[in-house]
Formats: structure tokens, sequence, C-alpha cells
């Protein structure tokens, strides 16, 4: 099985690639464009395999992206490559609507050429994956669950970026036929993540005693996946989901953002313990424009239909998460010295 990856030097990307190369034996080619969040240290491990191979490219690029469909052959397409921070959408959309959607865009065509000449079963047996977030759907109320049909309703010009590119690639299927499957996933968390998020920017400012910042009152929820779970879905999604389908993906693990915060101090305290409790560190900061209250997926087809389930809860997942942060920290020093500090992102008092 020979698959192209798309921004598989991203936190999910790499997860997914280390995933393949090692546990499926497919044979990938790793197409990313190398933008601050991507990292080929996360893929250290098997950098040097015979079923690797990585191009530096950007999927914008029409030329690049025919070359590499022309070169590799590829059976499958997984399609990660995105700009996916909420926070840097709010004040930098631009970088978003050009990865997101006119990227989505270039890729779509390339493949739609490639697969255009192919003949019998590669043809037919060919796949185009798309991976989105449940952040399309928009913001829950206290009950209910995200589900495949749920109305898209995006909040932040990230979700927005990313509904289009679900709509393109749905469309390229109904239009065109290209056998394209669409699978939206809840927040995911894990090793090799990059510290602007949550989880480990939470880590690594209790690690060095600063601040913990948690927007508002850190009551909004988050429905928490771990990356390697969502790994394993996305290879059994392109293996055996079916074309003009989507898949929500999700850990059924529902957290307020403050609990979260709490639970990693907790666990710091136990790991790294000091003269006082890592808690007293938590500092409520102004909230996130547009920030969605709640999310929580419906994993219910992909668990029923292909088989799928997680096999880490949160408690497992975080403290693996936390462990790792602990103990690698060769990974992630050189992205806090040089890349991000942990300043904060996404405010708009400095416009107002």
């Amino acid at each position: 099985m020979r698959i192209l990856v798309t921004g598989g030097a991203g936190f999910i990307g790499s997860a997914l690639v280390r995933h393949l190369v090692r546990d499926a034996g497919a044979e990938v080619l790793n197409v990313d464009k190398l933008t601050y969040a991507g990292n080929l240290a996360s893929l250290r491990a098997i950098e040097n395999a015979p079923n690797y191979r990585f191009v530096r490219a950007d999927i914008c690029a029409a030329d690049a992206m025919a070359e590499a469909f022309a070169s590799f052959r590829p059976d499958r397409v997984m399609h990660l490559a995105a700009e996916s921070h909420v926070d840097r959408s709010i004040t930098g959309a631009d970088a978003f609507i050009k990865t997101n959607v006119v990227g989505t865009f270039t890729l779509l065509e390339a493949a739609r050429r490639y697969w255009d000449g192919l003949s019998g079963s590669a043809k037919s047996d060919f796949r185009f994956l798309h991976v989105s977030t449940d952040e399309v759907y928009g913001s829950l109320g206290d009950w209910g669950l995200f589900h495949e049909g749920t109305p898209y309703d995006p909040s932040s010009p990230y979700s927005a970026s990313k509904a289009a590119s679900d709509h393109l690639a749905i469309a390229w299927y109904r239009t065109y036929g290209l056998p394209v499957i669409v699978s939206n996933c809840s927040n995911n968390y894990g090793p090799y993540h990059f510290p602007e998020k949550l989880i480990p920017l939470v880590i690594l400012n209790a690690l060095e005693g600063r601040p913990l910042p948690v927007y508002g009152k850190g009551t909004n929820i988050r429905d928490w996946l771990h990356v390697e779970d969502h790994a394993r879905a996305l290879h059994l999604i392109a293996e055996r989901g079916r074309p003009g389908e989507k898949y929500n993906v999700g850990g059924r693990n529902e957290r307020r953002n403050i609990d979260v915060v709490k639970r990693i101090c907790a666990i710091m305290d136990r790991m790294r313990p000091g003269t006082a409790s890592h808690a007293r560190l938590i500092h409520h900061v102004g909230d996130r424009p547009g920030h969605d209250a709640r999310y929580a997926i419906d994993a219910t087809r992909l668990e029923s239909e292909l088989g799928w389930k997680a096999r880490e809860t949160f408690e497992t997942g975080i403290e693996k998460t936390v462990a790792w942060y602990l103990d690698n920290e060769w990974w992630w020093r050189p992205l806090r010295d040089k890349v991000y500090a942990g300043e904060r992102l996404g405010s708009l008092e400095k416009q107002a």
C-alpha cells in the first residue's frame, strides 16, 4: 500500500505517519511545507525506514503536487496539511484561507487528474481521505452530540476555512466521482503536540513555574481524543470507509478546560513536586473571541461500521502525555526557545 500523506510533520500527521510506517507496513510519502508547526524531529523514530520518504512542498503548488502523484503513484491520499490553531486564525486568517481552502482545492485537482489516468482495480480501490475537525459544526449547548448530519455553523476563521475545505472535498466526490471520504475529529492531545495548544502549554508552563492561562471561567467543554487513537481511526477509515461518507472521530472524554488544567496540575504535583501545588499558577485571562462553549462527538458510525474503539481514556492518556513531555525536553525545548515561548495569541485588544 502506497500512501501519500500531506502535513505528515505536524502533530496528528506525524502520529499517522509513524503508525503507517511502523504498524501498518505501508510505503509512505510525507508531503509537508514545514511551517512553524511542522517538525521533522517528530519523525525521528522512522526517518530512516526503507518504506518512508519525505518531500518538502506546499499543497498550494500545483506543479509540485502533480509531480508527487506522478512519481509516487499512491493508492491512497490522506490529507492533513492545514493551518490549525484558532487563536492564530483570529489575527492572521489569510494563511488559513490559502492553505486550508486553496491548498485543498489544488490537492483535489491533482488527485482527480491522477485518478482519471488510472484503470482497473487501481482506479476502483483509490481513496482520498480529507481530515477535518468537529469545529466546523459550531457550538453545542448543554446536551447532544455532533453527528455526521449536524449542520455546519463555524465560529472562527479557522473553522470556516475547514468547513469550506470539507464542502470542496464532498463536491469533488459528487461532481467528478473522486472517491473522497471526510473525517471530523474532536480535540487531540498526546506526544509531539506543538506547545501553543492548551495541554502542552499548560504542562510546559507548569514545569517552568509560569502562569497557566485559562480563557474566561474555563467552563468551555472539549471532547478529548488521544492522537494515537486518532491515527488508528484514520487508517481504518481510509481502508474501509465508504466514499462520499463522513466519519466522526471522538474519544467520548468531555472535560471542562479548567478541569483539564487542574488534572495536569495534580499529575505535575506528583511527578514534579514542589513547595506548593502547581494549581496556584492558574491564571484566568480574557476569553477568546467567538469561543465555542462545547464540542462533543458521536462516533457511533465509526464504532459500529468499522469497529474502532478508543484505547485511551482521558485519565490514562493525560498521564502518558505529561510523562512524555517531562521525558522529552530534546523535542520541545528548541520550540520553546526559538519558535513559540508561550505568549498569548489571538487577542484583539491591540486592534480595539
